[in-house]
């Protein structure tokens, strides 16, 4: 933190913070050497959370925190994570684990199964190789919740598998319209929750940052830096991202 305005404690001056939001509904953002928030978007960084790490827990930090918990807790329940090799779902996997659930998680094919940047879960499946047997094996009864990372593609099977009264959050498809199958949802009593992140309630987002710091701190979550480049080379970060390269990829502003 390198000034603060009037009434606003001095002694954060000087501190590292973790910032969020910064651009929703804003008219600057964090694509800059430096910016202006509120206080309510602004979290303190323990010593335990570097700021790369710190860096990649807004968005898609918030985003996976919402999809796990938007319905409350979930000890002791079966929850469903498409995709664990992306960044919100790798997340959102790593906290439900830590709030007590069952997580199984998936990746596309069978050959990912043993891929670098895979969370430690309880259970991993592939797409390819009849998930709905897997899944139905693990969890007889169903799983209590499922975190969507494309609910067009995965629909039929997220129907097949969610348990009666079952939740579904989704923040993403790959299509503008989506087909869901309406029966088995209609008679499971299914919710589907979307997740827009500039519309979270401001208190959940600032609930949710606190939360995943204090998750890094306590190592229950952890998140892999692939890279970070100077602002010059911000071509070959977006090249290397496209290439699907492991870990993170991250632009540094200052030098």
């Amino acid at each position: 933190m390198d000034q603060v305005g009037a009434g606003v404690d001095e002694e954060l001056i000087g501190r590292r913070v973790a910032v969020h939001g910064a651009q929703s509904y804003r008219q600057f953002g964090t694509a800059a050497e430096y910016t202006v928030v509120p206080t309510d978007l602004v979290t303190p960084l323990p010593d335990t959370v570097s700021d790369e790490i710190a860096a990649l827990l807004g968005i898609s930090g918030i985003t996976a925190h919402r999809a796990v918990f938007s319905d409350g807790p979930v000890a002791g329940k079966v929850v469903f994570v498409h995709g664990v090799r992306g960044g919100v779902s790798g997340i959102a996997a790593q906290l439900a684990k830590r709030g007590g659930a069952t997580v199984i998680g998936t990746v596309r094919r069978s050959s990912d199964l043993g891929s670098d940047g895979l969370p430690e879960l309880d259970h991993v499946v592939a797409l390819d190789d009849d998930p709905e047997v897997t899944v139905r094996r693990i969890a007889p009864d169903g799983v209590d919740r499922i975190v969507e990372v494309a609910l067009d593609a995965n629909a039929d099977l997220d129907a097949a598998v969610i348990r009666n009264d079952g939740v579904i959050a989704t923040y993403f498809a790959r299509a503008e319209r989506v087909s869901l199958p309406f029966p088995p949802l209609l008679f499971a009593n299914v919710t589907v929750r979307f997740l827009g992140s500039d519309d979270f309630p401001p208190a959940a987002k600032r609930a949710a940052m606190d939360d995943l710091i204090a998750a890094v701190h306590e190592g229950a979550l952890r998140l892999a830096v692939g890279e970070v480049l100077p602002l010059e080379q911000i071509a070959q970060a977006h090249a290397d991202v496209d290439a699907g390269r492991v870990g993170r990829v991250l632009v540094r502003i200052a030098p």
